[in-house]
């Protein structure tokens, strides 16, 4: 006896050799064992052993067509919020490896009476619901407990998996109804319930998903459609989807004057996705009308920390002719783009060293002149109502009248040196001594950024707000923190206030469409107590209110979303997710639960897409190489 108990001594020959021992020598051929007469049809073995039965197939006729079938063993239903949607199919042996969570699938109604809502022409029509899988579940198909010690060790030693034995279910979320429109095919909501036994197979078809996903065919390239970190494949050429952004007045407002938001962690590749996305931006053929009845192309102007972004001037080497000819049949822009220029700060002492990138380098500074618009650029630390009101009512008026509009941070530091100014104010009541010593030590300490020995950045619009053109920013070689927020926020509010006023200084800036970059947008869009904060704050929210009419669009990259201030963050439309590690950082994107809990476990390159006004939230992977010069060796 084996240790599986009195199962191991059992086989069939030696049951029938024992039979047939038993019925004798003499037996007659025509007789069963029990002595009684074989019915005529019956089938004798060859080595006298009992009779065999005929089998019956089990298997229906004919070809499988599809994956499955809607059961409705457990209920069928489809409800208007969703919540009590219970649909689910089930999905045969031979295609269960195949499913993913996720995927998408369809099921055809049948058209007899269908309905006619959404559609011109009314009657009968073909009707598909497009759904996705949001669940799979093994159940019984039987009966029994598994759960058992001689269950396990069987399965330990046998060679595979008998499925025959267990029903495989795949709850689905039905997302859309396709329908044909005069051979347009549109989706509407789900107001239909599926028949039962109706054959269920997978989508694809590029126009049955991108309807389904309500995906625009034509836009700015972001990348491929995904499930479960693989791409989805269709029997066209190429086989793969590419997701694109609406970037035409056609179907509403281009969504990149809408903003976007590209969220990610170190090593998530969202510098890289980044690159790839301001390149499409670039290129030739991308223009913009204007008022005036003008085709623009867009000015990109990018704000650098890492000095990363200047290296888009240059061809990326790895590119080979394969990948090149691949992006070339899907319309994806590529190449270094020539009119790239980095315009380099000039801060003290600090040196730029670009041996990275072939762009060419201007160097500017800010001038003073500036703060009479954006007061808080020369407060280094926080300011209370009090002192800012001290600071922008009192003091800098009274420097103006003084020194005119041109005067220069030295003279107003000299100007507050003035222990006959200190006194004066506070005799007369307009700013006490205490406020007047507090504003001033927060305005020293930015000698080194204001009127540098370089070209004021005001005298360099012309060149750095470019149709066409790549403006980068780098700051990488400035060590004081300070002096980068004010460096990057002068720049980007010169670019915001021209394009929000009415009566601008720079008519370049107004009749430009634009993109405005802005990497570790977390270090200068936070939320913050501070008054200068505050003003910061409600600058950038009022050009996301307005980029659309304004033709502004605001492109912000950052691994700390959740440090972002509301109120911007309320104006993103695009939300593109790569791998995030940090817990609230992912709930702070706002991206549906299903694709929020992929968002740790994402590879490099894959992404969460969330744009309500484009599609339904998708996942996608990014192209594996970048498109321009990317890395450093």
């Amino acid at each position: 006896m084996t240790d599986l108990g009195d199962f191991g001594d059992f086989t069939a020959d030696a049951d029938a050799d024992a039979e047939d021992g038993a019925a004798g020598d003499g037996a007659d051929s025509s007789m069963s064992s029990s002595g009684t007469e074989r019915p005529p049809n019956a089938t004798a073995t060859t080595d006298g052993a009992d009779d065999a039965f005929e089998s019956t197939p089990v298997e229906p006729r004919g070809e499988d067509a599809g994956i499955g079938a809607i059961c409705v063993s457990q209920g069928l239903r489809v409800t208007e919020d969703g919540e009590e949607t219970t649909l689910r199919a089930y999905v045969t042996r031979g295609n269960r490896s195949s499913i993913r969570i996720g995927s998408y699938l369809l099921a055809p109604y049948p058209d007899d009476a269908a309905s006619a809502v959404g559609r011109t022409g009314g009657g009968a029509a073909d009707e598909t619901l497009f759904c996705r899988i949001t669940g799979l579940e093994y159940a019984q198909q039987f009966h029994a407990d598994d759960a058992t010690e001689i269950h396990a060790r069987r399965a330990m030693r046998s060679d595979g998996i008998d499925e025959s034995d267990y029903k495989f279910v795949a709850s689905l979320d039905p997302v859309a109804i396709l329908y044909d429109d005069d051979g347009e095919l549109k989706r509407r909501m789900t107001d239909r319930v599926p028949k039962p036994q109706t054959v269920i197979r997978q989508a694809d078809d590029t126009r049955e998903i991108k309807t389904g996903l309500k995906m625009p065919d034509n836009g700015v390239f972001l990348g491929h459609l995904s499930v479960g970190g693989e791409k989805v494949r269709t029997a066209a050429s190429p086989p793969t989807i590419d997701y694109r952004l609406k970037d035409d007045y056609e179907a509403g407002d281009p969504l990149v004057f809408r903003h976007t938001l590209v969220a990610g962690g170190t090593g998530s590749g969202k510098t890289h996705g980044a690159k790839n996305v301001l390149r499409q931006y670039l290129d030739a053929d991308r223009t913009y009308p204007m008022d005036d009845g003008r085709r623009v192309r867009p000015a990109v102007v990018q704000f650098d920390p890492q000095d990363e972004y200047a290296q888009m001037h240059d061809d990326n080497p790895d590119l080979d002719d394969e990948f090149t000819r691949r992006l070339e049949r899907e319309g994806v822009a590529y190449g270094g783009h020539d009119d790239t220029t980095a315009f380099v700060p000039k801060v003290g002492s600090a040196s730029y060293a670009a041996g990275h990138h072939r762009a060419e380098q201007v160097e500017f500074t800010i001038p003073f002149s500036m703060v009479h618009d954006n007061p808080w650029l020369v407060a280094g630390s926080g300011l209370n109502d009090n002192q800012y009101g001290a600071l922008v009512g009192v003091l800098l008026p009274m420097f103006r009248d003084d020194y005119g509009n041109e005067g220069t941070y030295e003279e107003f530091t000299t100007f507050l040196d003035d222990p006959g100014l200190r006194e004066q104010l506070d005799e007369s009541g307009r700013v006490h001594e205490a406020t007047f010593d507090a504003v001033r030590r927060r305005v020293l300490g930015f000698g080194h950024v204001f009127d540098q020995d370089a070209r004021p950045i005001t005298d360099l619009v012309h060149e750095f707000v470019r149709p066409g053109g790549l403006s980068v920013v780098p700051t990488y070689h400035i060590n004081d923190s300070r002096a980068t927020e004010a460096v990057v926020l002068a720049v980007s509010s010169l670019i915001i206030d021209q394009k929000l006023s009415n009566d601008p200084t720079y008519d370049r800036i107004k009749e430009t469409p634009l993109v405005l970059g802005m990497d570790e947008a977390h270090n200068f869009l936070t939320d913050a107590d501070s008054v200068q904060a505050g003003k910061v704050i409600k600058k950038f929210t009022e050009a996301a209110k307005q980029g659309r009419k304004e033709r502004l669009g605001l492109f912000l990259i950052t691994q700390d979303p959740q440090d972002i201030h509301d109120a911007v963050f309320k104006q993103i439309n695009t939300t593109i997710v790569l791998n995030l590690g940090d817990e609230d950082a992912i709930k702070s994107v706002n991206i549906p639960s299903n694709l929020e809990s992929k968002v740790p476990y994402m590879e490099k390159g894959q992404m969460v897409v969330y744009s309500p006004d484009n599609s339904e939230p998708v996942e996608l992977i990014g192209l594996p190489k970048c498109v321009t010069c990317h890395g450093r060796d």
